[in-house]
């Protein structure tokens, strides 16, 4: 028994070992919430409680954090480590001062940094949380009070194993002391906050109480909007409006979700062991800034990637996990089949057809029950790519739920808007090779349940999983900047849109994507693909590859891509062993030591993997690619070509450099190629060290293939400037895919006809074609002889030669 360990407490410790499964948030508090244990530290507990003191207990022991019960010397005196905010009771026992109200202890730590101007205890605000049930609509949440003893027994016996333990951010008393008034005032501020501030963190962990689906589609029902669409509906189609009212009611039935507390439970405990059997970790960074958003009362729309039907599951587990809510989540109607259709409908989905252009009804519906879910405060999450990428890169966005959350806020939403982008990046994808069969022409199998049960017969560990958060974006903040008459717009007549809409609209899914891919994951399996690939027989020695790796490695820990990316803190080595016991690639070993090679198979899933993170080495390798193929460019020179090139790339790839970033970032770049002695600056010629110049080319081949791409359809178009988009597109595919064939250019992208489409977009931005489709040909001319100028002389040859013959 501790010193500061009563009897009662010691033999209650027991049963709780027993019980409580405590489940920590965030999982490593010290380092997250930047704690410094040799600082003074009190935790801050919202209501009295034993039971919750000795959870807290456990896990602070567990972490290094200070023992709760242990008494707190400072200046002679003795203060209990917690206290608990919701009573003013005083306990005087053992000459301890009084700590239980928590006003009272507030005036005497704070009377004591006055005295001290070295003093700095650290307030660590901590709930303890038993079961985290919404509660339905019209019922007052019971864990929103303080629970008597035999409710406190029986939350135990059944919450006991999904009993969260919250360690807030610290609240420094140095800082409140330095910064505000009177230690009497201060002290009841902190108080009102620290209440102000669990109710709204228990908030954000459970969500807002769940509607009856049948009260639901009866308050919507009921609705202005879904009203005048029923009766369109009965005169459009000559039916009475009861029966157009019975099928707005199956409507609703087939979109709405039926979220189940008890399932998201049950599936904590299923996906815990799934994730444990197929990947030996996944990783989450950033997780504390959406919690924050959370506790703020923000309405949050988590926006990720879509790579695999895994990111459903993966980002609901990872946010139950982090002390969030599990979203309400937009998904295909073509994953409404049974048995997954109703499980995933109870774990929050609510179905979405693929279009419903020209269907008045379902459009109205549909619109009505997402500014449902906003105006509840439901969490929502929603895939803008409109399906899985093939490719492995994003894809742009499809704005039309993007649209539908901005038209929710004029309706006079209470709370501001908050776009969360999520990268979600995997070392295995289990679809991978199903979607190379599909670029290359095979036709998509419709989900089944079938199809589940083959995926579940291939569980094995896949590596690593990664889920990392990116900047948020606040739409009202955004909309007030942007477009400051916005707000005129609130609460206008149904079917009004506003002028200001599609052009903002598209401009936020831009920065959207841009900040997904700015939350980039790189790992030991991209980055040796990336390598592997960038060589023409897609083979390297062991030492090649490790010095390669160790190259992207050094170019994205000192010139980061952005603050929100992650990379591995391990050695090139460990990376290449741990991608090695993936079983993706050949290993053969000679006298002189491994090769490690990809087969023809593996060649074309790898490319999935390297477009995952292409992006984040696209300048870096352009920059490699024209010092290779400009002998003698000039730092000017280079600067101005990558000026012409960028926004294509940029539009491509959502780069996140502005154009007026870009010069700097050209800087710290060649300063980094020159530090690992790839490059030399003589005067302001650039020079590639001969030495080095393998790692030089393997880094440009990484862009090459796309600078090809550009090439055909801009050559294109300089050779036909009549031609439409569409015979523009399909020429240059079939050149791509001849071009692809002659060099053993295996990505299937390389000639998939979204890539030029959006090539062509661009063109039009950038004002080398206008609105009706003209070329501005000196201006093309000019782009098309810069593109053939950095390619190598057989890949321009067979360009030319294509053209030719294609036209």
């Amino acid at each position: 028994m501790s010193s500061g360990q009563t009897l009662t407490q010691s033999l209650l410790q027991i049963p709780l070992n027993i019980l409580v499964k405590g489940n920590p948030v965030p999982t490593a508090p010290i380092s997250d919430l930047n704690i410094d244990v040799n600082k003074p530290i009190v935790y801050a507990l919202p209501f009295e409680s034993k039971v919750d003191l000795l959870s807290l207990r456990k896990q602070a022991l567990k972490f290094g954090l200070p023992d709760p019960l242990q008494p707190l010397e400072i200046a002679g005196q003795s203060f209990r480590r917690y206290v608990f905010i919701s009573t003013c009771k005083g306990d005087h026992k053992q000459g301890i001062s009084d700590s239980l109200g928590s006003q009272a202890l507030f005036t005497q730590l704070l009377k004591l940094h006055r005295e001290d101007q070295e003093l700095d205890v650290q307030l660590i605000p901590t709930t303890v949380m038993w079961g985290r049930k919404p509660g339905k609509e019209g019922i007052d949440k019971p864990y929103l009070k303080n629970l008597s003893s035999t409710k406190k027994f029986i939350a135990v016996l059944v919450s006991g194993r999904d009993c969260m333990i919250r360690f807030s951010p610290f609240v420094s008393l140095r800082y409140m002391v330095d910064s505000h008034g009177s230690v009497e005032s201060i002290a009841q501020k902190l108080a009102r906050v620290a209440r102000i501030h669990f109710s709204r963190q228990k908030l954000a962990a459970s969500g807002p109480s769940l509607p009856n689906r049948e009260v639901l589609f009866n308050r919507l029902i009921k609705s202005n909007a879904i009203n005048q669409a029923i009766a369109d509906e009965a005169k459009t189609k000559n039916i009475s409006v009861e029966k157009a009212e019975q099928h707005a009611l199956k409507i609703m039935d087939e979109i709405a979700a039926k979220f189940s507390y008890s399932l998201i439970k049950q599936g904590n405990l299923v996906l815990t062991w799934l994730w444990n059997r197929l990947y030996q970790g996944i990783n989450v960074n950033n997780a504390a800034s959406v919690r924050k958003l959370a506790q703020d009362g923000h309405e949050i729309v988590y926006v990720p990637c879509h790579r695999s039907h895994m990111d459903y599951l993966l980002l609901s587990y990872i946010l139950y996990q982090e002390g969030m809510v599990p979203p309400h989540i937009a998904a295909g109607v073509n994953l409404n089949f049974f048995p997954a259709g109703p499980i995933f409908r109870r774990g929050g989905a609510f179905f979405i057809r693929r279009s419903f252009k020209g269907n008045k009804l379902y459009s109205t519906i549909f619109r009505e029950y997402l500014a449902e879910l906003f105006t509840k405060g439901y969490s929502v999450e929603y895939f803008s790519e409109g399906g899985r990428s093939r490719t492995g890169r994003l894809l742009q966005a499809k704005t039309g739920m993007l649209a539908m959350t901005v038209q929710a806020m004029l309706r006079g939403l209470n709370r501001p808007v908050t776009l969360v982008p999520v990268y979600i990046g995997y070392e295995h994808v289990m679809e991978v090779s199903t979607y190379a069969k599909e670029l290359r022409g095979k036709r998509k199998e419709k989900e089944n349940a079938g199809q589940v049960l083959r995926t579940i017969r291939k569980l094995r560990n896949f590596g690593q999983g990664y889920v990392n958060f990116g900047e948020p974006i606040p739409l009202n903040q955004y909309l007030n900047e942007q477009v400051p008459e916005w707000h005129k717009d609130i609460g206008a007549e149904e079917g009004h849109k506003p002028a200001w809409m599609t052009p903002t609209i598209n401009a936020i899914a831009e920065k959207m994507m841009t900040h997904i891919n700015d939350a980039a994951a790189a790992n030991a399996l991209t980055l040796t693909a990336t390598a592997l690939l960038a060589s023409r027989q897609r083979a390297l020695t062991k030492e090649s590859l490790i010095s390669q790796i160790e190259c992207y490695l050094c170019i994205l820990r000192n010139v980061p891509y952005t603050a929100h990316a992650t990379i591995p803190d391990t050695t090139a080595q460990e990376l290449i062993e741990h991608a090695i016991s993936l079983d993706k690639f050949v290993v053969d070993s000679d006298i002189m030591g491994d090769i490690i090679s990809l087969d023809r198979h593996q060649s074309v899933l790898m490319t999935y993997y390297r477009n995952n993170i292409i992006h984040m080495l696209a300048l870096p390798s352009l920059i490699a690619q024209l010092i290779i193929q400009l002998p003698g460019c000039t730092l000017g020179q280079l600067k101005q070509t990558i000026q012409t090139l960028y926004p294509f790339l940029r539009k491509e790839l959502f780069l996140s450099y502005g154009e007026s970033e870009l010069s700097d970032k050209i800087d710290q770049i060649l300063q980094e190629l020159m530090r690992q002695g790839l490059v030399t600056i003589q005067g302001e010629e650039l020079v590639l060290n001969q030495a080095n110049i393998h790692t030089l080319q393997l880094l440009s081949r990484t862009i090459s293939e796309t600078l090809q791409r550009y090439s055909i359809a801009v050559n294109l178009l300089v050779a036909e400037p009549e031609l439409a988009k569409g015979e523009l597109e399909k020429l240059s595919g079939d050149i791509a895919q001849r071009l692809g064939r002659l060099h053993g250019i295996n990505a299937p992208e390389f000639f998939d006809k979204g890539v030029f489409t959006a090539l062509i977009w661009t063109l039009k931005s950038q004002q080398y074609l206008d609105n009706e489709g003209n070329c501005d040909l000196p201006r093309t001319q000019e782009l098309a002889d810069t593109l053939l100028s950095i390619l190598s002389p057989e890949v321009k040859l067979t360009i030319r030669e294509g053209i030719a013959q294609a036209i």
